[in-house]
């Protein structure tokens, strides 16, 4: 996420809304197009489908080096599982990219079940020979895994981890990876212990869940995904939260909590404190910091088609973590109307959690209308009332609606400003007087964070 504010001169770009958007190198459009990014899921305003094709057509303009860094990034630090294979897919089609490809795709490979995504995202367009660089690239990635790894992932997918194998030309560390992978092959890899494999087996499910939880055997995701399903067979409440209390959160969106609590009220304290864990031991922005909320309409598109969740669920999530890493906040929630063109915009309570959850996603924007963002008009609004501050976040989708005032002439006034953006569309805004930042993991507040100590 480096400083990269570079304007281009050409044209003039305009938002889903009517607003003049920021005119942007190829670069910056991929990173907006990726790192906001649920890989073939519609938004709001443009389809999935469309997305990734920009995408095809932006890796062929942007350097291999910062194409393959974005890959890495979008992985280990937003948390997506897709759209780096997209890019390192891309990257293998291109002869200036291609050298790249090997080491970039061992590394986004995270989980065994992407080594079979990526064969078949590869052959999309039509089957074919995998490239030198995409084998090597595979084989390394193959090497990590054991056989729980394999196991857990050795699905009845048209690409099977087998054919993987076989397809890289991958060759083991030892005589017992060797062993491991002629097991693969044959169909004998030992019965992996899972949730799902517990529960398919016909055991009872409270003392399934019960045993699966006292051995520590669910990851922080499924942990979170199941906590309906184990209330509803009467699993201990107290075993429930310490398994929350002690679950690494390292690879967990902080919307995801937003989820679970929505339907699991009796752990929201749980889930709160683990949402906010990997903020306890950072240090605090110091200052004041006014906090913006998009709660446009736009902003309730879902975040994807099996997803109950929206945009506005994943910037209410990422302002309850920037109010912990706040010494003073003043939180804002805006919309407008579409009509009118005319803002709306509120000063909300300063809570914490939960609570602040609700003062934007239930209360704020039910009051503030369905138009989208007005930059130029609502921060005029909060300087009035707040005069200074040391920054200023906005968390927003960027689909300005002001078709007569510039967003790109809104008053900064904040000692550092920052705009996050949590879509993927094509055009945005802000990027002449604001750090732009995409993306809905706590990584955005990370660059905050190091951004203004760097400055210091």
């Amino acid at each position: 996420m480096a400083r990269m504010n570079t304007l281009l001169k050409s044209g003039e770009p305009l938002t889903h809304e009517g607003a003049r958007a920021s005119v942007i190198s190829p670069e910056l459009q991929l990173r907006r197009s990726i790192l906001a990014c649920m890989l073939w899921e519609d938004q709001f305003y443009e389809e999935g489908v469309a997305i990734a094709g920009r995408v095809r057509e932006l890796v062929a303009q942007v350097p291999a080096e910062k194409v393959a860094a974005l890959a890495v990034e979008a992985r280990e630090k937003m948390k997506l599982r897709h759209a780096p294979l997209l890019l390192v897919r891309e990257m293998a089609r291109l002869k200036t990219h291609r050298h790249l490809v090997s080491d970039t795709l061992a590394r986004v490979i995270q989980r065994a079940d992407e080594l079979a995504e990526f064969v078949a995202l590869y052959w999309s367009d039509g089957k074919q020979p995998l490239s030198a660089q995409v084998k090597k690239g595979l084989a390394a990635a193959f090497t990590r895994f054991d056989e729980y790894a394999l196991a857990k992932y050795n699905r009845a997918t048209p690409v099977k981890l087998r054919d993987v194998l076989f397809l890289s030309h991958a060759r083991p560390v030892d005589q017992a990876q060797a062993d491991l992978w002629k097991r693969l092959i044959d169909g004998e890899l030992a019965t992996p212990d899972t949730w799902e494999v517990a529960l398919s087996s016909g055991a009872d499910k409270r003392t399934s869940w019960e045993r699966l939880l006292r051995e520590n055997k669910l990851g922080a995701l499924a942990l979170l995904r199941n906590l309906r399903n184990m209330t509803e067979v009467w699993v201990d409440p107290s075993l429930i939260a310490e398994s929350l209390a002690n679950m690494k959160t390292e690879r967990v969106l902080p919307f995801r909590f937003i989820a679970a609590a929505r339907h699991n009220p009796c752990f929201e304290q749980e889930l709160e404190a683990a949402m906010l864990k990997c903020l306890s031991e950072q240090p605090r922005l110091p200052g004041k910091t006014i906090l913006v909320v998009d709660v446009s309409g736009s902003m309730t598109g879902s975040l994807s088609s099996r997803s109950e969740l929206s945009r506005m669920d994943s910037a209410a999530a990422l302002a309850i973590l920037a109010r912990e890493m706040c010494e003073k906040a003043a939180i804002y929630c805006t919309a407008g109307n579409d009509c009118t063109r005319v803002h709306a915009t509120r000063l909300v309570p300063s809570r914490r959690g939960f609570a602040l959850r609700d003062c934007v996603v239930k209360d704020a924007a039910a009051e503030l209308g369905g138009g989208g963002i007005f930059l130029v008009q609502s921060l005029a609004f909060i300087k009035q009332r707040e005069r200074t501050a040391d920054r200023i976040i906005v968390f927003t989708d960027e689909q300005d609606c002001d078709q007569k005032l510039n967003p790109a002439n809104a008053d900064a006034f904040g000692t550092h400003n920052y705009l996050v953006n949590i879509a993927a569309y094509r055009n945005g805004i802000g990027y002449e007087k604001f750090v732009h930042i995409d993306g809905f993991s706590e990584a955005v507040l990370d660059y905050i964070r190091e951004s203004e100590r760097e400055i210091s």
